[in-house]
């Protein structure tokens, strides 16, 4: 059962913008802890930004100022608004939502990843 789907991945020219969204399903509220993360090749997954419930963000230094994280909890669908992109933003992006689980701890599900290609 899928439970978390990003989309709006795509090729974008450098300076460009672009808005992934994030789709939770299946008692995963993006209410919840969330966040945006990315995996360039050959390199190792890292945040890109993180929101807690009390909506406090963090971002990566290389994205402040140019992306913002926000959430529709009435659509249960979470964004992330990328502009003025580089081509160092290339990367596949995951979104991670928190399910909370009565008498267990929160558990991570992460979303299949979308594909960003910011070239020329």
């Amino acid at each position: 059962q899928v439970q978390v789907v990003e989309s709006g991945g795509g090729l974008v020219q450098p300076g460009g913008s672009l808005r992934l969204s994030c789709v939770a399903s299946g008692r995963i509220f993006v209410s919840n802890s969330m966040g945006w993360y990315r995996q360039a090749p050959g390199k190792e997954r890292e945040l890109v930004v993180e929101i807690t419930s009390g909506g406090v963000t963090k971002y990566a230094d290389s994205v402040k100022g140019r992306f913002t994280i926000s959430r529709d909890n009435a659509k249960n669908t979470g964004y992330l608004q990328m502009n003025s992109l580089k081509p160092e933003d290339t990367a596949v992006y995951y979104c991670r939502c928190t399910k909370i689980q009565l008498g267990r701890p929160p558990l991570d599900v992460w979303g299949q990843g979308t594909l960003v290609t910011v070239a020329a």
